[in-house]
């Protein structure tokens, strides 16, 4: 048995005590962008329950133009008009290069991917750069609240970078 098998079984005990939400729309009206990361838990990390935010999850938390697409539909259609962005230390993303990562690629499949890999040498930048995509999106309704957290991997800690 395979681990999505069990995970399909897990969902027989969720599922019997499940209490609906009455809507898709987050009731704190707040959009988290987060890195994939298992170590980040963005609800906890932030006191957020289910229900509360929206979560787009990504390798290294970064603005890519999924991202965006997740949060202008967010914030026209389900009515988020705040934004956070949570990336974190020890980030996988950092020990890349996209160069290096596509060319692995290349080598393996034969082809190049439609997509960038999105690494970053610096987190601070990375973390200050997607605030800017999300601050500089015409998509969006609201930009004038978007904040750019460094969850510490090690104290479980998260500080502002902006």
């Amino acid at each position: 048995m395979g681990i999505a098998d069990e995970l399909i079984e897990n969902n027989a005990a969720y599922a019997a005590t499940f209490e609906p939400e009455p809507q898709g729309a987050p009731s704190r009206q707040v959009a988290i962008v987060a890195c994939m990361d298992a170590r980040l838990d963005p609800l906890p990390v932030l006191g957020l329950e289910v229900g509360q935010a929206h979560v787009i999850r990504n390798a290294g938390g970064i603005v890519s133009n999924d991202a965006l697409r997740s949060l202008v539909i967010s914030q026209r259609k389900l009515g988020t008009r705040e934004v956070v962005i949570v990336q974190h230390t020890a980030c996988g993303m950092m020990t890349i290069t996209d160069e290096g990562f596509v060319e692995e690629l290349r080598e393996d499949v034969g082809e190049a991917p439609s997509w960038a890999p999105g690494a970053f040498g610096d987190l601070e930048q990375s973390v200050r750069d997607s605030v800017e995509r999300v601050r500089s999106d015409p998509f969006l309704v609201d930009t004038a609240h978007v904040r750019g957290l460094i969850f510490d991997v090690q104290t479980g800690a998260v500080r502002e970078v902006v």
